[in-house]
């Protein structure tokens, strides 16, 4: 069910979106800590495999699972796996917060895309945010011309990736069930894993290395993946359900404060003070994006 202005329930969804967040740095952090180990083949597989189960039955309570177009919502979610694709392929190259500052431009990208598909100028405050935010990126990344390492851009593409997959979303697929285009994801990572292995057997390769044989720690880790995919996608749906999603947007950046806990507790990544100021200065850039006024639906 949509909600309403009268119906939000504004502290649980930013508790909901807290939490989705949380879950999902934490997984981010997994894979940088164990992706010389997994392949990240082998981890679409494996992780979107265990989860599968428990959105068919979370789908499935909310009636049959159907989409409005099937074509979008498979779109959706190839622009979706390549979004992760970019990123998770960047986490090896650079640290954890680093690469979360450059991604999280995309609520920017997402406010001018909308604002463009809608035939009309970003407005004033949304420009001086898309400044802000490159100069924030710009802080964060420091390009070198004399040695600039196009890893780098990794995570650019991958904000581009998921902005386009979410005005997608939201011109397309409004009025499918959450859970069952959570589905239809994991099922195209079950595939496109299946695709890049095709090309394993790359040893020191972080996207075509080798199957990996199944140990305890290898279940332990591609379970805690799954757990925190699961509580990610869940809780992020319920967060925009219940409440005005300028609100739960802007409480998303959290994220920038996780991945910063997250690299200096696993991997003792502890960024410079221009970084700080850079991940500062996206954030602000965020928040002078986002819409003005109430919004009446969720």
């Amino acid at each position: 069910m949509t909600a309403t202005a009268s119906t939000y329930r504004t502290g649980f969804a930013v508790g909901a979106v807290i939490i989705a967040v949380l879950a999902l740095s934490l997984g981010d952090a997994i894979i940088k800590a164990t992706g010389l180990d997994l392949p990240l083949w082998q981890m679409y597989i494996l992780r979107s495999a265990l989860v599968l189960p428990a959105l068919w039955w979370l789908a499935r309570r909310k009636g049959p699972i159907a989409f409005t177009s099937l074509l979008w919502v498979i779109l959706r979610s190839l622009l979706l796996v390549a979004m992760w694709l970019s990123y998770y392929s960047a986490l090896p190259l650079m640290p954890l917060s680093l690469a979360a500052a450059a991604y999280y431009t995309s609520p920017i990208i997402i406010t001018v895309l909308a604002a463009l598909l809608a035939g009309r100028r970003p407005a004033p405050r949304v420009m001086l945010a898309v400044v802000l935010g490159f100069g924030g990126v710009v802080l964060v990344l420091r390009p070198d011309a004399s040695g600039f390492d196009l890893a780098a851009l990794l995570p650019l593409l991958a904000a581009l990736l998921y902005a386009c997959a979410m005005v997608l979303t939201s011109l397309k697929c409004r009025d499918d069930n959450p859970f069952a285009l959570a589905l239809a994801l994991n099922i195209a990572f079950i595939v496109a894993g299946a695709g890049l292995g095709l090309f394993s057997g790359q040893e020191g390769s972080f996207i075509f290395g080798p199957w990996q044989s199944f140990d305890l720690a290898l279940i332990g880790t591609v379970a805690a993946l799954s757990a925190v995919i699961l509580v990610g996608s869940v809780g992020a749906a319920i967060a925009y359900q219940n409440g005005p999603p300028a609100t739960v947007a802007a409480f998303d950046y959290s994220y920038l404060v996780f991945s910063l806990i997250w690299g200096a507790l696993f991997f003792t990544e502890l960024p410079d003070a221009l970084s700080l100021a850079g991940i500062a200065i996206i954030v602000l850039a965020g928040f002078l994006s986002l819409p003005r006024g109430k919004s009446v639906t969720a």
